[in-house]
């Protein structure tokens, strides 16, 4: 591993934590729609005005085209300030934008990627199916040409932010004679487009961030294909040469300052069995500091990876092995601060911050790639191991 931070990059992280400090929300993010889609936007507008948005963007396209290096800076000041996450301009900023960068024609570029860069243009990813989640070239969300428009039909779920979301990527299946990679379209689809029902999914955290999306002969203008028909896996395939391994870095030290957190809490919360304090007890302290070690751990996991794809360009199995780790991480932490400070992640009105994270840490393990996944790309990558049949 090769990560030599020089004085230049150090004044870099200093002009970062500064910034953020200066400028990032104050306020929770809102419980509810649309309350939520306005501070996410908001905030995003606030770092497009600052210069600050789209840091691994290219120049040419409003953003900072930040080194490997800066980047993974800029995400361990965006974490440590306990600035918001992206919420509804995730879509945007990290799928369709790269994708339009590198597919889109100059028309759709022109229009889409400054409004997404400034929080003017929400985006929602239609990929995955009741029946095509871990296996996307399965789906069946037909659309068929008709002049110079696709009319399309069928179901899409899991899809966050749809009912707040003015734009979606959407992958269709053109041509259903086709081997399956290969019947695949790549489309925008505006959300208010006539034959559009969405129906948001609470879940067990009682957030609605998920959506399903029904189309019922929805037109959609051939002029609006990234790519070319029947190229769509293609398409959405490219957008991983811009996955660059850094905004991972962001999740673990916020991991790594929720449980310091929870040290914290567990020193003034009493003992979840006998007397005096949670952090007394040497079982809570054990598994704490056993926390604490793995999260140091994992974050030197990741500063390799990111070494690495620096030399190399290219992004290998590590990234599986730091998402497989985290998710299962993260879902103990969260799992032991409701064991050891019991009562108290109960509330009133609402769940708690310890409860509301428990719950939600159930989906780390199955979002971007479910675990069991990402245990076969390490198995057969990285261990040589036969192909599951």
């Amino acid at each position: 591993m090769d990560l030599t931070f020089s004085a230049e990059d150090r004044a870099f992280r200093e002009e970062a934590r500064t910034w953020l400090e200066e400028n990032r929300p104050t306020e929770p993010r809102p419980a509810e729609w649309p309350d939520a889609r306005d501070y996410d936007v908001a905030w995003q507008k606030t770092q497009y005005e600052g210069g600050w948005a789209g840091i691994a963007w290219p120049a040419e396209w409003g953003g900072r085209d930040l080194s490997m290096l800066r980047q993974l800076l800029w995400y361990e000041a965006y974490a440590e300030a306990r600035a918001p996450a992206l919420g509804v301009n995730f879509v945007g900023m990290s799928h369709a934008g790269p994708t339009l960068m590198a597919r889109g024609t100059r028309d759709q570029q022109a229009t889409h990627i400054p409004r997404i860069l400034a929080g003017d243009e929400i985006w929602c990813q239609g990929f995955s199916e009741p029946g095509s989640g871990s296996d996307l070239a399965s789906l069946s969300t037909r659309a068929v040409v008709d002049g110079d428009h696709l009319v399309v039909n069928g179901q899409k779920i899991w899809t966050s932010y749809a009912n707040v979301a003015e734009r979606q990527e959407l992958l269709v299946r053109t041509d259903p004679e086709a081997r399956k990679h290969a019947g695949i379209t790549w489309v925008i689809c505006d959300m208010s487009t006539p034959g559009i029902d969405v129906r948001a999914i609470r879940n067990i955290a009682g957030q609605e961030e998920f959506c399903e999306v029904f189309y019922d002969d929805v037109r959609i203008p051939l002029g609006n294909v990234v790519g070319e028909l029947n190229d769509g896996w293609s398409v959405a395939m490219s957008t991983l040469s811009f996955e660059r391994g850094t905004a991972f870095m962001a999740d673990i030290v916020e991991l790594a300052g929720t449980v310091e957190r929870l040290i914290e809490q567990a020193k003034q919360a009493p003992a979840p069995h006998g007397t005096g304090r949670a952090y007394d007890d040497e079982v809570v302290r054990t598994q704490v500091g056993e926390l604490r070690a793995e999260v140091s751990a994992l974050r030197a996991l990741n500063y390799a990876t990111v070494s690495r794809i620096a030399r190399t360009g290219k992004p290998g199995v590590e990234g599986s092995i730091v998402r497989f780790y985290f998710s299962r991480l993260l879902q103990r932490t969260q799992a032991l601060g409701v064991e050891v400070l019991g009562s108290t992640t109960v509330g009133h009105d609402r769940l708690s911050p310890w409860a509301h994270g428990h719950l939600n840490a159930f989906r780390a393990s199955i979002a971007a790639g479910t675990k069991d996944i990402q245990r076969n790309i390490i198995g057969e990558r990285l261990l040589g191991l036969p192909k599951d049949r």
